[in-house]
């Protein structure tokens, strides 16, 4: 069973006072957009926050290997978000944190500049409640403000992540990740993820371990290993949502989210 990574629809469009002016946007309170997420993207910064709470290994992209965290072992199926859309977890990756915002760089251009999803259904008429785009100079809201700072914190951390993950694909420690998926009677071997090959690290001479520590891949490789048992918590959330949707077949009134989440975070737009 192949893995694949979850897509989001969108219709991304730059900020600005011509277009945004008279509209606002309102916080994500709901995370079904991401419920068919299987792996979300993570940076380094913030992979401490999610190693209580989540697998971490790495996809295949055809620019190379990318840092995830793992919300399923099924495709099409993110077991961190609950069925009335509630996140299961102590910390939301900010991949889903800026949504429904992105920095995203035109054809042609140098930098990036703050994108919002306009059919993330998040962007209405100012007569609505909402966080105003500009203020009266039509110069960014602090809300902005904030989200292009954290977006840009975000996409810093991208950089080093990325160089530090390379790093560790040029040393030959990423290698394929063989999971089996119990269904059943049946047992399906799940592909797509890749894990660190502790052995090949542990063998590592003084010169590359050195290199490796320069590019801070150290970091993330210890990091994916301690990883390694929360699977287990995938499979208590795979428990809990055939509960969910048991309970909901037999119409029963005790069909609940009370009493289940791995914590409670309120999603605050820093990495700590």
């Amino acid at each position: 069973m192949q893995l694949p990574q979850g897509k989001h629809m969108t219709e991304f469009a730059a900020v600005t006072p011509e277009s945004h002016a008279k509209k606002v946007w309102k916080h994500v309170t709901n995370y079904t957009f991401a419920a068919a997420d299987t792996v979300i993207p993570l940076v380094g910064d913030e992979i401490n926050k999610v190693l209580p709470v989540m697998p971490v290994g790495f996809v295949e992209q055809e620019a190379g290997y990318q840092l995830v965290a793992i919300a399923s072992l099924q495709p099409g199926q993110n077991l961190y978000v609950a069925p009335d859309g509630k996140w299961l977890g102590t910390y939301i990756p900010s991949a889903l944190r800026a949504y429904p915002f992105r920095l995203l760089k035109p054809e042609n251009a140098e930098k990036s500049v703050l994108c919002i999803n306009e059919g993330s259904g998040l962007v209405v008429e100012s007569t609505e409640d909402g966080n105003a785009f500009f203020d009266e100079q039509n110069q960014p809201a602090q809300g902005i403000k904030d989200m292009l700072s954290f977006l840009s914190a975000v996409e810093a951390s991208l950089d080093v992540t990325q160089r530090a993950v390379n790093a560790l694909a040029d040393a030959g420690l990423i290698t394929p990740w063989e999971i089996n998926l119990k269904k059943g009677e049946e047992v399906v071997p799940v592909s797509g993820l890749f894990r660190v090959d502790e052995v090949a690290l542990n063998k590592l001479d003084d010169e590359d371990f050195l290199t490796l520590r320069k590019a801070s891949g150290l970091a993330i490789a210890y990091a994916q290993l301690f990883s390694l048992n929360q699977i287990a918590i995938l499979e208590r959330l795979d428990q809990f949502h055939g509960e969910i949707v048991a309970q909901e077949a037999a119409n029963s009134e005790s069909a609940s989210l009370e009493g289940f989440s791995l914590a409670e975070d309120e999603g605050s737009l820093n990495f700590d």
